[in-house]
């Protein structure tokens, strides 16, 4: 194997000591003759001195010398010695010569230590930020790597994904024993592209495939890979490919990869920018190792529409595994998971949990757990109680408790019937999800109370008629202000807004509608796993005629859904009514207290 040789810092010093010896030779053995002041005066006496120049405190010039009876010229230096001294010390023949000050401390520390303190500077920033001696290490691989011996985690640490960890265990076994997948003359997929939302553990599942193969696993954004200066992108990627070359077997993960693989030609900069030449160099990279070399290539993204699709390409990131979130059962495991190092009480239910979390990421139960566990040891308990837990569903879905906010006795009635009539509604629609919490306590940046309904399952297609459910529940609290207080107020803004953008969707995505029929007139191509929330909008797709019969149509089914809401809340305007006030004096009713009052089984509840 070749030896390789690094630069150090004694190479520097041996270099400088060769050099001074050269030149204190080359002077003594080439240099001028250094005279004694009082032989200088002898030769000038004697008519040799035939050129000098005078120094502020040197004598150098040229003197004839006779050897064997040849004559020749020989350059001399000779330092001066003042005048009155040299005259009498020749008035006794007295050889004597002038003495330099030393100025070899002066040296020092005029420039030679300041050069060494700044080549020592130099050195350690290059040794510090530059191993691969590339230019202040921009060019280098910021990837993370972690050993096999420190990867601790493995498929028990993730759950609530099992179908991605049985699709994910053929490439453990493959970076375990290659020969079984050889023999057969098979190889195994070159990169494995998890997909899902944000929070359900895409990274967490490539560190335990790492973990469960005993592989080094090299870490890196893909954000880290574009730099300010052109090429550095693409520098890395061979730096990074050529490192997992020399660990193999081993995993590369990179996450985000949506932030260096949009598709091609969509840059304002054209086509030389410096993300799409990173890009082209990962493309290359891909395509340019032997699958038998044991490297396997990992990347995550919530984004994969966005992807450039040479990437996805079979060769490349062929394999695409879904980690999406979890159902209940999932969402139990999970919960375990993450419940393992704290104390729990013994009345906590997790499945009750999960079952009041639909929807809810990995990240988000992980979050749940932690908070509960903080209010315990806020509150100075032992253990962490279900109620604990279930404020901090609360706190997660509609944010902080604001109880010092102080609310005048008008808004807050307001919002006591607000609430009630969304409560009411949900109680007396078919196919409604059931209600689960009463609140009236402000939360969060503008909510001033809220209203908790939790499915009784999980739920992945919704008919008409349920859609329709959902409008008049938003509609509830509007229509409740107008029949109490013959008046209406601000506080339905986001009910109405949401009951609109169901209803058009009703109309111009899902065929719904009637005046559209089957046609169908989608706002935007939205992300396949982000929320339409995080996406701007674009402009419409249809012409104007047909955006006034969709209008129209939109309206009309908020209308009909208003009247449907006014005639039960007609009905039951005395459970409203009793509910409200009592609603008023507790501020909280959870399902059991609103079914009581529901029914007429409860006249009164006693303030908490």
């Amino acid at each position: 194997m070749e030896q390789k040789h690094h630069f150090t810092l004694w190479y520097v010093v041996a270099a400088f000591l060769a050099l001074s010896l050269f030149q204190d030779y080359y002077i003594r053995s080439y240099g001028p003759k250094t005279l004694a002041y009082s032989e200088f005066l002898k030769e000038l006496k004697a008519g040799n001195i035939k050129e000098v120049a005078i120094g502020q405190g040197t004598l150098s010039g040229k003197m004839k010398i006779v050897a064997d009876g040849v004559e020749s010229e020989q350059r001399f230096v000779a330092l001066r010695v003042d005048p009155e001294i040299s005259e009498e010390l020749t008035k006794y023949n007295v050889d004597f010569r002038g003495q330099p000050e030393s100025t070899f401390l002066r040296d020092i520390l005029s420039w030679v230590l300041p050069a060494v303190i700044f080549f020592g500077i130099w050195f350690f920033l290059m040794k510090r930020f530059n191993p691969g001696n590339q230019l202040l290490g921009v060019g280098r691989s910021k990837a993370k790597i972690v050993a096999e011996s420190e990867l601790n985690t493995t498929f028990a640490d993730v759950a609530g994904c099992d179908e991605a960890k049985e699709e994910l265990k053929e490439i453990i076994d493959f970076l375990k024993e290659p020969e079984r997948f050889q023999n057969l003359g098979g190889r195994m997929p070159k990169g494995v592209l998890l997909v899902g939302p944000p929070g359900t553990g895409k990274t967490l599942l490539a560190r335990a495939v790492a973990g469960e193969a005993k592989v080094p696993f090299f870490f890196i954004s893909g954000s880290e890979f574009v730099e300010l200066f052109v090429g550095m992108g693409a520098s890395r990627v061979r730096e990074l490919f050529t490192q997992a070359r020399e660990k193999a077997p081993c995993i590369i993960f990179i996450d985000e990869l949506d932030a260096i693989g949009k598709a091609r030609g969509m840059s304002v900069m054209g086509g030389h920018d410096e993300r799409e030449q990173t890009l082209n160099q990962l493309l290359v990279e891909m395509d340019g190792f032997d699958p038998r070399v044991g490297v396997v290539i990992m990347a995550a993204t919530n984004r994969p529409e966005t992807l450039d699709p040479a990437l996805l390409r079979a060769g490349r990131f062929d394999r695409q595994v879904l980690v999406d979130k979890p159902d209940v059962k999932g969402r139990e495991e999970i919960l375990q998971v993450h419940a393992k190092n704290v104390k729990l009480s013994p009345d906590v239910n997790l499945h009750e949990l999960a079952q009041k979390t639909p929807g809810f990421s990995g990240a988000d139960l992980a979050n749940i757990i932690n908070e509960g566990a903080l209010l315990a040891a806020r509150r100075r308990k032992t253990s962490v109680e279900m109620e604990d837990l279930n404020e901090a569903v609360d706190r997660v879905i509609a944010g902080l408790e604001k109880k010092n906010r102080v609310i005048n006795p008008k808004e807050k009635k307001i919002v006591a019937y607000h609430e009630t009539g969304h409560a009411l509604v949900a109680a007396f629609t078919p196919g409604s999800d059931k209600v689960a919490k009463i609140s009236i306590v402000p939360r969060g940046l503008g909510a001033l109370g809220y209203t908790q309904q939790l499915p009784t399952e999980d739920r992945y297609l919704m008919t008409r008629q349920e859609l329709l459910g959902k409008i008049d529940v938003l509609l509830g609290g509007r229509v409740a202000e107008e029949l109490v207080f013959n008046e209406i107020s601000t506080g339905a803004h986001n009910d109405l807004q949401r009951a609109t953008d169901i209803a058009r969707a009703m109309v111009s995505e899902y065929g719904m509608g009637e005046t559209l029929g089957l046609s169908t007139y989608p706002r935007q191509a939205r992300p396949m796993f982000l929320s339409p929330e995080q996406v701007p909008l674009t402009g419409k797709e249809y012409s104007e005629s047909t955006a006034a019969k969709l209008d129209a149509e939109v309206r009309e089914l908020l209308e009909n859904s208003r009247r449907r809401v006014r005639g039960i809340l007609d009905e039951h305007k005395a459970q409203l009514e009793a509910i409200a006030q009592q609603l008023l004096k507790v501020e909280v009713l959870d399902a059991a207290k609103f079914e009581e009052l529901l029914t007429g089984k409860a006249v009164e509840i006693e303030e908490s």
